[in-house]
Order: C-alpha cells, then structure tokens, then sequence
C-alpha cells in the first residue's frame, strides 16, 4: 500500500480519536450522573456525581489531558506498541493521584472519564490498524 495513504489513514485517526472523544466523553459522564447510583449532592461531603462543579473544579484540565490520552493511546496501537497503553494510563493516574486521594468523592468522574476515553481510542486506533492492514493486502 502506498506509504502517504498509510500516513492519511493515522493522521485522520488521531484527529478522530482527540477531537470526537471529547463530546463523546461528556455524554458518558452526563448519562453517569443521571444513573441512580450516583448519589446527591452532598453524599459524603464533595461527591456531586461525576459532572457536578466540585468534580470539574479537583480535575481541572480534564479536557485537555484526555485530548492528549487518546493521541497517545491511538498512536501507540498506530504504530504498533500496544505497550504503550500502559505508560499513558501509568501516567495517568500517577498525575492525578494527589487530587484523588485529597478528593476521594471527584474518582468516579476520573474513572468513568478515562474509561470512556480509552474505549473509544481503542477502538478508533483498532479500526484505523486494521483498515491499513486491509488495504496493504
């Protein structure tokens, strides 16, 4: 297969993988505050469910981190180093550590967060491999 339709292929999964991800994760945590397990406002103290104000204020950057996860974790099924995934999700949680454990209630909006955003370049970076593998056969 040629080279440069390989390339346009990776380029236009990492675009769609940064950039239809974030909607795409808000609407998991919009749809996650509703279930009825979320809880009120006020459970334990700082729990206002996985979209509430508290959360977003101990996550800032939340939006632009995960932009920056799922080109990380798209590339790395890109190019081959499923690996990888470990190091972004290591990175990850590693970074954000001190804001959960000093704000145990905002955990649920990074768990959810992260899974949905993984999933979904997962799947993009999967979809994308396999497409190039198609073609070059």
């Amino acid at each position: 297969m040629n080279d440069v339709l390989a390339v346009l292929v990776g380029l236009a999964a990492l675009a769609v993988s940064a950039l239809a991800g974030v909607p795409l994760t808000a609407l998991v945590l919009r749809a996650a505050s509703r279930s009825p397990d979320a809880g009120e406002p006020g459970d334990d103290g700082e729990r206002d469910g996985p979209t509430g104000e508290h959360a977003r204020d101990v996550l800032r950057g939340g939006t632009w981190i995960g932009v920056l996860e799922r080109l990380a974790v798209t590339a790395c099924l890109l190019v081959g180093y499923p690996a990888g995934l470990a190091f972004v999700i290591a990175v990850k949680g590693l970074g954000r550590f001190p804001e959960l454990r000093g704000h145990p209630g905002v955990s649920e909006r990074f768990v959810i967060g992260t899974f949905a955003s993984l999933l979904w370049a997962v799947l993009v970076g999967g979809a994308a491999r396999g497409l190039v593998a198609t073609l070059a056969a």
